[in-house]
């Protein structure tokens, strides 16, 4: 089948946290639920732990928010290059993890509620959400005068 590209271009977003588990695939899903128009979006761990936390899936499903497709995995090298913005939610600044794509980062400050209560996992994703609706908001306002690249699709 041909390429083809979507009639809206969208921003590759990669959202990094520590094991993939929480932050990260809370963006994600929160993204592709709220952001969908201007987010192209994938979450990776630079320690993933392998699966998505149950109190993750939880929260987001509690806010109908869907989490079919969500895994934990490991940040790759392709990952890195192919991504427009890289949302750094990892505790450590971006410019240590990510110096071959500093001009491409920024920094998220948002509590890892792995291994908390589930409260804390609605307050990280009501964190989440929040900053999410103010990033979709400067993407959609950036697109305008300055255009990413194309989504294919096959």
């Amino acid at each position: 089948m041909a390429n083809k590209i979507t009639s809206a271009v969208k921003f590759r977003v990669l959202f990094v946290c520590l094991g993939n588990s929480c932050r990260s695939p809370m963006a994600e899903a929160i993204a592709r639920h709220t952001a969908s128009d201007v987010i192209a979006p994938t979450s990776a761990g630079t320690m993933a732990l392998g699966f998505v936390a149950p109190l993750t899936q939880q929260v987001l499903q509690e806010r109908e928010i869907e989490i079919e497709g969500l895994q934990s995995k490991s940040i790759t090298g392709a990952m890195r290059r192919n991504a427009d913005i890289i949302i750094n939610m990892t505790g450590t600044e971006a410019h240590r993890i990510f110096r071959a794509e500093e001009g491409k980062t920024e920094d998220w400050i948002v509590q890892d509620p792995y291994g908390d209560q589930v409260e804390q996992y609605r307050d990280t994703c009501d964190e989440i959400e929040t900053r999410m609706a103010e990033f979709a908001a400067r993407l959609r306002a950036r697109r305008g005068g300055t255009p990413a690249r194309p989504v294919l699709t096959y």
